[in-house]
């Protein structure tokens, strides 16, 4: 079963993305990142234009075999059928057909109350499956 963790109080959901997906990427995980159309081209632009020494290699979905096969992270809207060894980063507010199939499951909530309900309801399916999330306030974590 894997773990599931909610990163809730994120200030804005891309930008926290972003830094979350470059700590990942710098120990070496391999991510799946769920999002909708808006925020698959706002993500991916982010990640192409960070800071200097804070690329984080990536690819949307759907992009040839070659790439997908050799990228640590891809992004996308439909999840991937092959989800061995991959932790689900979710951006959406539905949760994924079957959760247990990855790694791990890191849902991420923003202070918007739009955001947070969906997530309340998330959380309930979650342990409805079995799983018991885990709730990472962001609010009281210091900022790197």
């Amino acid at each position: 079963m894997p773990d599931v963790a909610f990163h809730f109080n994120a200030p804005e959901r891309v930008g926290y993305a972003c830094r979350l997906l470059r700590k990942a990427y710098l120990r070496k995980a391999r991510l799946f990142v769920w999002v909708t159309q808006d925020d698959l081209t706002r993500l991916d632009t982010a990640l192409w234009t960070m800071g200097a020494g804070e690329f984080v290699p990536h690819c949307r979905s759907d992009d040839p075999e070659l790439v997908t096969s050799r990228s640590p992270i891809q992004i996308g809207q439909e999840l991937p059928a092959n989800r061995s060894g991959l932790i689900l980063v979710n951006l959406r507010h539905d949760m994924p057909d079957d959760p247990t199939d990855f790694n791990r499951v890191i849902e991420v909530v923003t202070l918007d109350e739009a955001d947070r309900a969906p997530a309340r309801e998330r959380w309930r399916q979650y342990k409805a499956l079995g799983l018991e999330p885990q709730r990472h306030d962001l609010q009281l974590v210091p900022s790197d």
